[in-house]
């Protein structure tokens, strides 16, 4: 598994991060390499777990979605790895993280029916996963250079 990228696996990359529908034949002029190179490297950054090409939303221009950051604190830090992976898992859930500071883990979700939807992401989905002292949600209501890739639990109801 590639644990480190090289120079040329960086300025793939950065072209991507410009432009996620360019070819590989206009990033290998890019970056000085042809398009059967960008392929490959690609098809190996991708089985790697490094790299994922996805279309993302702005938030701020789709009607009906709503974005919060929980604050969750455990009861115990011995299962942190295994509450991250829970947690990480439920279907609302874009990224989690732990964290320093006040509490152990961060979680970004999205939700599509607003404030009902954040209480259940509250209520039934990390009540499932217990071991949780007490978290705290910040919906965030303004955001500048915000781009989301939909959890699960939005794509399945977005297209209806």
């Amino acid at each position: 598994m590639k644990n480190t990228l090289d120079s040329q696996d960086k300025r793939l990359v950065a072209e991507l991060t410009r432009d996620g529908q360019l070819s590989p034949g206009k990033i290998g002029a890019a970056t000085g390499v042809t398009a059967p190179t960008v392929r490959s490297r690609l098809k190996n950054l991708m089985q790697a777990g490094a790299l994922k090409v996805a279309g993302l939303v702005n938030p701020t221009r789709i009607k009906g979605l709503t974005v919060a950051l929980v604050g969750i604190s455990l009861m115990s830090h011995e299962q942190l790895g295994e509450k991250l992976d829970q947690i990480g898992a439920l279907p609302r859930v874009n990224w989690a993280a732990a964290v320093t500071g006040r509490y152990d883990i961060i979680v970004e979700i999205v939700c599509q029916e607003g404030m009902d939807d954040l209480y259940q992401f509250l209520d039934q989905d990390l009540s499932q996963v217990g071991g949780i002292n007490a978290s705290e949600s910040f919906v965030v209501m303004k955001s500048r250079r915000k781009w989301l890739l939909l959890p699960d639990a939005v794509i399945e109801t977005f297209t209806k």
